[in-house]
């Protein structure tokens, strides 16, 4: 499935699709796989309807499914040059530095 010219909420829609017919290929209720991964029935149905649900809430359904591995591509750095390499040792290496204040000093 090509995502590249999916709206967010078409990607949602397959994805919900997708962990509805896996959880009911290995036969399991929405109780069974909330039991196993730790989390309410109410959640499971909040994932395969599309609801707003935690990140790792998703994660946990997908080691009950034996999905992880698809979870490894996501957010992997795409390294198609040289460059690239270049700059993502230059982030990686970056540290965060602290917010300047924009409170003026004499205000209370």
């Amino acid at each position: 499935m090509d995502l590249n010219f999916s709206k967010p909420g078409e990607i949602v829609k397959r994805l919900c699709e997708r962990l509805r017919m896996e959880r009911l290929a290995l036969e399991m209720t929405q109780a069974d796989l909330a039991g196993r991964a730790g989390i309410g029935a109410n959640t499971v149905s909040n994932l395969e309807a599309g609801r707003n649900v935690g990140f790792e809430n998703i994660v946990r359904v997908a080691m009950v499914l034996g999905r992880t591995k698809e979870l490894e591509g996501l957010f992997l750095p795409k390294l198609d040059s040289i460059e690239d390499i270049r700059r993502y040792d230059s982030i990686a290496n970056r540290h965060r530095t602290a917010r300047k204040s924009t409170r003026k000093s004499g205000n209370a």
